[in-house]
């Protein structure tokens, strides 16, 4: 059921009294709720696979491995590691600074409000989530109404292991999210795509609220006509196939050498059939379509595609089941390259060199991420130098998601702000610089007052005229 509208301004106002009572700042209060979200997360397991299978399709496995796991790895972690996160730190400053005692607190930004999507709901609404509560923030959450079985459960099951106090479901569709975004909130933290986005941001702006924004887009895959293309292969067709294709991180199209294609298109046949002999339409490894709409606008590029269809995927509009679907001589301005296919789909853009690979990805907005198959050294670091994506990956695709040390963000089109255990938990925290000037320090700051003398000036302007090393 949705949250009724008119409560939603209670409940951020109510987040906020629990804020400012400093219910939130004690670092054991934080690592409980963060060990009991993990708690929540390994004992309603059961539940949370039924509704993610009844809304999205979702294998059971994938649900436990990529959403229930990961959040309980990660919670525990937090939890652990929290204490020296929060650790109040003094930075090493010049000799004649240092009685001034420069310091740097570690402070929750306040009371936050997290939109997640409907694609991998679990990991998308807790990861920023326990982000926020090692932080010391209060916040509200705003699932997709996309997975309406999910969403609902949450409602019923956060307020059983989480403090009701500091932390609240909003449930709901535009409505209740546009009441969200009338309100002033500390930060936000926006998961979807772009055009919901600047909607987002637009709100924020109007309080001057900061956000962090992870939108995806289309990330592309380069491969080197050196690299071995049976891998390239494997490794692309299971990327594509989590979640089918429903994936911020998926590989969208593929830049592939021009006499290199068909090896291409028959090493996805081959892995196609290993990894789903019987095909993938009542396979329960496979993913649903998350909704008609969805289904709709994928078998529709399909239907548009200029490209030969060389993996012909089987589609139950029912069910909303689409099996991997491969199209190769895919040129620019195909109907699969204009938009983020978010989808089984997967286009094979043959180039004659990898410059013109790399000018068709620089062409566009700039990627969540590049993947990129090669074993040349000198190719990857050109990679690095000449295009734009909010990470780059090599010889792999989503594995990357799994290593939770590196951050993880977008830049333009692909969104920003931090995001993956310390990052999560810096981007809710506020670093709060102080001094503590002494009254011993008085004859020392004489220069400063006016009138100035003549020697004052000399010592106050010395950095205007220091030395500055010749340039090569």
């Amino acid at each position: 059921m949705p949250t009724p509208v008119s409560t939603i301004p209670n409940i951020r106002d109510a987040l906020r009294a629990t804020f400012r009572s400093g219910l939130t700042r004690p670092i054991a209060w934080r690592q409980h709720q963060l060990y009991q979200l993990a708690r929540m997360a390994q004992n309603e397991r059961e539940l949370i696979c039924d509704a993610l299978h009844k809304d999205l399709g979702k294998p059971k496995t994938e649900v436990l491995v990529g959403e229930v796991g990961a959040i309980i790895q990660i919670a525990v972690k937090n939890a652990e590691q929290l204490p020296e996160w929060a650790k109040t730190e003094y930075p090493e400053v010049p000799d004649w600074q240092k009685s001034w005692k420069p310091t740097l607190y570690k402070a929750p930004r306040g009371t936050v409000l997290i939109i997640s999507p409907w694609n991998a709901p679990m990991i998308l609404t807790f990861q920023h989530l326990i982000g926020a509560i090692a932080a010391g923030c209060t916040a509200a959450l705003k699932p997709s109404e996309l997975v309406p079985t999910f969403s609902q459960l949450l409602e019923e099951i956060v307020p059983k292991y989480l403090d009701p106090n500091a932390y609240q479901v909003v449930n709901g569709a535009v409505p209740e999210t546009s009441k969200l975004l009338e309100l002033q909130w500390d930060h936000i933290f926006y998961t979807g795509n772009s055009r919901v986005a600047r909607i987002v941001a637009s709100a924020a702006a109007k309080h001057l609220t900061p956000l962090a924004l992870e939108l995806g887009g289309k990330s592309p895959v380069i491969i080197d006509s050196a690299y071995d293309i049976d891998i390239a292969a494997k490794r692309i067709l299971w990327g594509k196939c989590r979640n089918a294709g429903q994936v911020c991180v998926a590989p969208d199209y593929v830049l592939v050498q021009r006499d290199k294609q068909d090896e291409l298109a028959k090493a996805f046949q081959k892995h196609y059939k290993a990894f789903f002999p019987d095909g993938a339409l009542d396979s329960p490894l496979f993913g649903s379509i998350v909704s008609e709409l969805h289904h709709k606008r994928l078998t529709s590029l399909l239907s548009r595609t200029k490209g030969e269809i060389v993996l012909q995927g089987r589609a139950d509009s029912a069910r909303r089941r689409l099996e991997p679907t491969i199209v190769k001589g895919v040129a620019d301005g195909d109907s699969l390259l204009e938009e983020e296919i978010f989808g089984p789909i997967l286009p094979l853009v043959p180039v004659d060199s990898l410059q013109q690979a790399i000018d068709f990805v620089n062409a566009r907005p700039h990627p969540l991420v590049l993947y990129a198959f090669s074993d040349n050294e000198s190719l990857k670091q050109q990679l690095v130098s000449e295009t734009q994506s909010g990470g780059i990956v090599f010889n792999d695709t989503v594995q990357q998601l799994s290593v939770n040390e590196l951050p993880f963000t977008g830049v333009g089109e692909s969104g920003y702000g931090y995001q993956f255990m310390k990052h999560t938990y810096d981007t809710f925290t506020q670093l709060r610089s102080s001094i503590d000037m002494p009254t011993e320090a008085e004859p020392y700051l004489a220069s400063r007052y006016p009138p100035y003398s003549e020697e004052a000036v000399k010592a106050l302007t010395a950095a205007v005229y220091m030395p500055i090393q010749p340039s090569l």
